[in-house]
């Protein structure tokens, strides 16, 4: 036959978009043609695809006089990235009767090397996921994508190393009877790592204060500040915090896995721990915020149901700090370009650190501040009104006594700590189950639901509303609207 038609797929956004990839043969003098708006990566699959059919044991196409024609559709949708390569080759050598086989309800996806091995790609499980939507019954991709696809029900997961391999696989000539089959990918088990975190709260000597603030953020699911001089355990403290949080669904996983997987990030493992990200303050803003001419999603997308963590807060560049202010509240972030928009989750905890002044010794009696009032007045307006105040808590973290730091850590465990949260968690999901709300945190809560307009006021409702839930009480006590209060904002007024 002179034309065949293969199945693929492509990321798009967040999620998989289905490519159908048709090749048409004619006799004349050599040309190879990909059309369907290809990037670079896309065009160059007819010199990656030749030498792979080549080095598999097939005749080139090079080596033929013959026009080919590489169509991908739906047209108008970009072409990106090398997830084509195999489906191209399979195509061409189904349309130049070098192998037969039933194409429909298959999905082919990888890129290949020179020899024709297949390589890891990206996304893989939002493909699979849209592969099994869109009622395909098989996806062929590289190994080391498998186990992640596997996570998918509904769908046979076939994990291959080469191109010979999934050629021998689905080759139906009679010559070809004794293939090599390859074996189906058992379904990927989700395990819960239980080895420690980089720290626990028992190892921080001190800092009582601040660790109730961090376990009131985690029970609830509520933004924190800590603010205090340097060397005081911020940052120790932030990376003890995301050992607080409960384990995540499988809905969760799924999810979070997709996200890390299309930006490429996650190497093919499987994300079952709430995400903790730390970006530099000299993270550029699309980094963070997300964009590029073809949107894609930034640093408060991949902390999705986890922590961001941004330390030294105040050095970030004004326009990141000022564009946190959607996701903060919505949950949500809206990116439009001309090429395009999107709308990415980025459901996040903030952890932002900070000092007092740009040296860090404002308030400190050991040694003097050195910043001049310009520089004061700099950094304090580097935070908005609205930025402060869309964080629930700010609490201190002042210097330790030098008798604590020798002593052994006296602290509470993170795991106990973590039961305690994942008990408040319960109380709360009942709850907003009961009334019918399509959020499970206190922190996600609104002025509807608290029956109030001021925002300052929701939110230190929100706080002693978790308060309460830590101490399985079913009312807002006064001695929770107390502790509430102290940790609203003592900086920048």
């Amino acid at each position: 036959m002179a034309f065949a038609r293969v199945y693929s797929a492509q990321v798009n956004l967040l999620s998989g978009q289905i490519v159908t990839i048709e090749v048409d043969l004619s006799k004349g003098l050599h040309t190879f043609n990909v059309v369907g708006l290809p990037d670079n990566a896309v065009n160059e699959s007819k010199d990656r695809v030749s030498s792979a059919i080549k080095n598999s044991g097939f005749k080139s196409p090079k080596a033929k006089n013959q026009k080919i024609i590489v169509s991908l559709s739906p047209a108008d949708l970009k072409k990106e990235g090398p997830f084509f390569d195999l489906a191209i080759a399979l195509a061409y050598m189904l349309a130049s009767d070098d192998l037969k086989f039933d194409s429909e309800k298959r999905i082919f996806l990888g890129e290949l090397g020179l020899d024709g091995t297949l390589r890891r790609i990206r996304g893989a499980l939002p493909l699979v996921m849209e592969a099994k939507r869109a009622g395909y019954e098989e996806i062929y991709l590289p190994k080391e994508n498998a186990i992640e696809a596997a996570l998918v029900e509904g769908i046979k997961i076939f994990g291959a190393n080469s191109l010979k391999e999934v050629v021998e696989h689905i080759n139906e000539t009679k010559e070809k009877k004794e293939n090599k089959k390859i074996p189906i990918q058992p379904k990927t088990e989700i395990s819960y790592k239980k080895e420690r975190k980089n720290s626990d709260f028992s190892d921080i000597r001190g800092q009582e204060g601040a660790k109730r603030g961090l376990e009131i953020a985690a029970a609830g699911g509520h933004n924190i500040a800590m603010y205090g001089p340097p060397g005081t355990g911020k940052t120790m403290l932030a990376r003890a915090f995301s050992g607080l949080l409960p384990d995540l669904g499988l809905e969760e996983v799924l999810e979070i896995t997709g996200i890390h997987s299309v930006a490429g990030v996650s190497r093919g493992e499987l994300i079952s721990a709430p995400p903790f990200r730390a970006p530099h303050h000299t993270s550029s803003y699309v980094s963070i915020i997300g964009g590029g001419t073809f949107p894609k999603p930034g640093e408060i997308t991949l902390a999705h149901k986890g922590v961001l963590f941004l330390d030294e807060f105040p050095e970030f560049e004004k326009r990141v700090i000022e564009s946190l202010r959607q996701p903060l509240e919505d949950n949500v972030v809206s990116i439009s370009r001309a090429k395009g928009s999107a709308i990415f989750p980025s459901n996040f905890i903030l952890v932002a650190a900070m000092n007092p002044c740009p040296c860090g010794n404002a308030g400190s009696k050991q040694k003097a501040c050195i910043c001049r009032p310009s520089d004061l007045d700099r950094y304090k307006r580097k935070l908005s009104g609205p930025i402060i105040d869309r964080i629930d808590l700010w609490v201190s973290v002042g210097n330790v006594d030098y008798k604590k730091l020798g002593g052994e850590g006296s602290g509470e465990k993170s795991e106990r700590i973590k039961d305690r949260v994942i008990n408040a968690r319960e109380v709360q999901k009942k709850r907003f189950e009961k009334f019918k709300r399509n959020i499970t945190t206190n922190g996600e809560m609104n002025v509807k639901d608290l029956s109030l307009s001021a925002r300052a006021y929701h939110r230190v409702i929100k706080i002693a509303r978790t308060i309460a839930d830590l101490e399985n009480s079913e009312e807002i006590n006064s001695n929770h609207i107390l502790e509430a209060i102290q940790y609203r904002p003592k900086v920048n007024t």
